[in-house]
C-alpha cells in the first residue's frame, strides 16, 4: 500500500514538474539524473543488450515521452494514473501475439471491461476537446506494454538493477527528441529560471519522481516482488490510479464526472479481472494396482 501511495502521487510530482520544463525535456532530465551514477556504482544486470534496449525504448523513452505530453496537453493529472493501467490488458495481448502467451477466457473478459471503460472515459473526455491526451496517454500504456515484454524475455536475475540501468537508454533519444519538438531556446529558458517559485516547485517535482517514485518505489516493489508471489503483490498496483484520483481532487481540484468515475471502476475491475492468474489445479492422485 505504501508503494502505491508513493506511485500514486507521482503523477502529482510530474504535473509540478511539467509547470517549469518542456514535457520531453522533463522526460530526459528524469532519466539522465539517474542514469549517471547508475553507470558509476550500478553492477550491469546481465542481460542481453538488445532487451535493455526494448526495455528502455518501450517503458522508458516511449511510455513517458507520451504521458509527459499528454499531460503537459491537458490530460488530467488523475486520469493520467487510471489510462496508464491500460498497459496490463496491453501486455496480455502483445504477450499472445508475440510471445505466444496463452490468454484465458476470464483475461479477455477482463481486457473486455478495461476497454469499454477506457471508451466510456474517451467518450467523455471528446466532448470536452481532449481527445488527443487520452490518445497519448493510452500510447504511453501500449509503450510500457512492449517494455514488459522485453523484461520477460530478458529474464533478470536483479530486476532493480535492470530497472536503473534501462535509464542510461532514455536520455539521449529523449533529448534529441526535445530540441527537434521544443527547441534549445525553451530548455535553456527552463534551466536559466529555476529560481522562480515554479522552478523550484519544479525542481522539488522531479526530484521525487526521481529518489521516491524510482528509487525508493521501485525498490520496495522489487523486494515484495521476489519475497511473495506475483498474484498477491501485483494487485496492489491498482491502488495507484485510486490515490492519484483522490489526490488529484484533494490538491489541485480535478472534479472528476460520474460517468468518469464509474467508467474508473469498470477499468479497475477489467484491469485485474485479466491480470490475475488462477492457480494452477493440482492433478488427481493416480491409482496404482498392487
Amino acid at each position: 500500500m505504501l508503494v502505491a501511495v508513493l506511485w500514486g502521487l507521482n503523477f502529482l510530482a510530474i504535473h509540478a514538474t511539467l509547470g517549469q520544463f518542456p514535457p520531453v525535456f522533463a522526460g530526459a532530465l528524469r532519466f539522465a539524473v539517474i542514469a549517471v551514477p547508475t553507470v558509476l556504482f550500478v553492477p550491469w544486470p546481465k542481460v542481453k543488450v538488445r532487451h535493455l534496449l526494448g526495455y528502455g525504448l518501450g517503458f522508458g523513452t516511449g511510455q513517458f515521452a507520451f504521458l509527459f505530453i499528454a499531460m503537459d496537453t491537458g490530460m488530467p493529472t488523475g486520469l493520467a494514473s487510471l489510462v496508464l493501467q491500460a498497459s496490463a490488458p496491453f501486455t496480455v495481448l502483445l504477450g499472445a501475439v508475440f510471445l505466444r502467451e496463452r490468454v484465458t477466457p476470464h483475461q479477455l473478459a477482463g481486457i473486455a471491461l478495461a476497454v469499454a471503460g477506457m471508451a466510456a472515459i474517451a467518450w467523455q473526455q471528446s466532448g470536452h476537446a481532449a481527445l488527443l491526451p487520452m490518445v497519448l496517454t493510452l500510447l504511453a500504456a501500449l509503450s510500457w506494454a512492449f517494455g514488459n515484454l522485453s523484461t520477460r524475455r530478458a529474464e533478470p536475475d536483479n530486476p532493480l538493477h535492470f530497472t536503473l540501468w534501462m535509464s542510461v537508454v532514455p536520455p539521449l533519444p529523449m533529448f534529441a527528441l526535445s530540441l527537434v519538438m521544443e527547441g534549445p531556446a525553451a530548455q535553456w529558458r527552463s534551466l536559466t529560471t529555476l529560481g522562480t517559485s515554479t522552478g523550484l516547485t519544479a525542481l522539488a517535482g522531479l526530484s521525487y519522481v526521481v529518489l521516491i517514485g524510482t528509487v525508493v518505489g521501485s525498490g520496495l516493489w522489487t523486494t515484495l516482488m521476489r519475497r511473495n508471489p506475483a498474484g498477491v503483490v501485483s494487485p496492489f498496483s491498482l491502488l495507484v490510479p485510486v490515490v492519484g484520483l483522490t489526490a488529484s481532487f484533494l490538491l489541485l481540484g480535478e472534479r472528476p464526472t460520474w460517468l468518469e468515475i464509474a467508467a474508473a471502476a469498470v477499468v479497475i475491475a477489467g484491469v485485474l479481472l485479466g491480470s490475475l492468474r488462477r492457480p494452477a489445479r493440482r492433478p488427481e492422485p493416480e491409482l496404482v494396482a498392487v
